[in-house]
């Protein structure tokens, strides 16, 4: 145990957060925002005893630096930003963690490790307010779409540039931040794990995999309307029971290739109640760790689709909303991550994120990444009922100081 470590500290100063920044029904720490403006500046209090350099960069993701005798960088990394009526955890736990470790490791180092510590707070993580997710780690690593994000507005008709101009950042100049990477040698990103396969298996801490690909995908199903009165039932053209049929196959489809596939909306027209249904609407949803499994599912996805347009006599067509790669977390610092797992708790599972993190766009810029996950009670996030015993929380952050020592000792090496 490193007695420079306290994470009951951290778990009263996650309380104190929540009580700064959430109300009945949750947190309100939506990116750009009054109370995600108050959360940060509340953070930077937190964290101006130390012997650090905090900045803002171009994309508005803020930054602390510990100097160490050496450049090359550690980075921990997470988000103060929530989803409207957001759990107490999603984010945050991340952020105050890194800050809990950047304490000790000052400490250990009379304010001089061995490499250089920077902690990150990356801007709209959640992508609450314009529907873009990970804006501030994507236009770090250079991914961002400047033409898609420049035309993002929120439900009151403000753009994404102007939101950006009120907190002092100039949009057209975001992906210069991908400078800050630069001496970058490692990332580490604590997080709950949103879902309930530690709950079920007892666990309390997971080594994360990568992040699972997303093929996402609207899919419409044409019949022809007819009245529902006069119009036999094997004469129709139905356009929804070939959609409907859909539902049950994706099942079968994701147990088969040991996936997730999700249908989440669906719409008819004309939709009223005299009518068979001419067109129907779903949008599928696909993920998996493989590139090759996650292919193949959407391929037997699109076979399933034309065998019951087939059978109902209707059509069907294909349309991508959105796509992105599979991506692997660095296999070495998986290892470190699951040594520190059972040096701290006796008992260590790989596993694979489904949900999409910052940490997926930094590995993508080519920095060795990782993640570890502590256990969701309920299997709940993105809810004002998400939580994780204090038990766990504490584990969690002396596990994830022993990676970070870890990830030092590679560093140097």
């Amino acid at each position: 145990m490193n007695a420079h470590l306290d994470p009951k500290r951290t778990i009263a100063e996650l309380k104190e957060l929540r009580d700064l920044t959430s109300d009945e029904n949750g947190a309100q720490r939506v990116a750009f925002t009054r109370r995600w403006v108050e959360a940060r500046a509340w953070l930077r209090a937190k964290l101006a005893p130390l012997p650090v350099e905090t900045h803002v960069d171009e994309a508005g993701n803020l930054w602390t630096t510990l100097r160490g005798r050496s450049d090359k960088a550690l980075v921990i990394g997470g988000h103060m930003d929530s989803v409207p009526n957001g759990g107490w955890l999603d984010g945050c736990l991340n952020v105050l963690a890194g800050a809990e470790v950047l304490r000790r490791i000052s400490a250990q180092y009379g304010g001089r490790p061995p490499v250089t510590v920077r902690l990150v707070d990356w801007a709209d993580e959640e992508g609450a307010r314009f529907g873009k997710s990970l804006f501030g780690s994507s236009a770090c690593s250079g991914t961002l779409d400047m033409a898609e994000a420049r035309g993002l507005r929120d439900r009151d008709g403000v753009g994404l540039p102007d939101a950006l101009r009120e907190i002092g950042v100039s949009f057209e100049d975001v992906l210069d931040c991908g400078g800050e990477l630069a001496s970058a040698a490692a990332y580490l990103e604590l997080h709950i794990e949103q879902g309930p396969v530690l709950l079920d298996l007892g666990l309390p801490l997971g080594a994360v995999l990568g992040t699972f690909g997303v093929e996402r995908h609207q899919v419409t199903f044409t019949g022809q309307a007819a009245h529902s009165g006069s119009t036999p039932m094997n004469r129709r053209r139905d356009a929804f029971l070939a959609a409907a049929r859909m539902a049950p196959e994706i099942y079968r489809i994701a147990e088969r290739n040991g996936g997730v596939c999700t249908i989440g909306s669906c719409t008819t027209r004309p939709g009223i109640v005299t009518s068979v249904v001419e067109e129907c609407r779903i949008s599928l949803d696909q993920r998996h760790l493989d590139p090759v499994a996650l292919g193949r599912m959407l391929s037997e996805a699109r076979e399933a689709s034309s065998h019951f347009a087939l059978e109902g006599n209707v059509s069907v067509s294909w349309d991508r909303i959105w796509q992105i790669d599979p991506v692997p977390f660095n296999p070495h610092l998986v290892g470190l991550c699951e040594e520190s797992i059972l040096e701290t708790s006796g008992r260590a599972l790989r596993l694979p994120s489904g949900p999409l993190h910052d940490a997926a766009e930094v590995a993508r810029a080519g920095v060795p990444t990782v993640m570890m996950f502590v256990q969701s009670l309920h299997g709940i996030s993105h809810n004002r009922i998400e939580d994780t015993s204090e038990e766990h929380l504490e584990l969690c952050i002396r596990a994830f100081d022993r990676l970070a020592d870890k990830a030092i000792a590679w560093i140097a090496a």
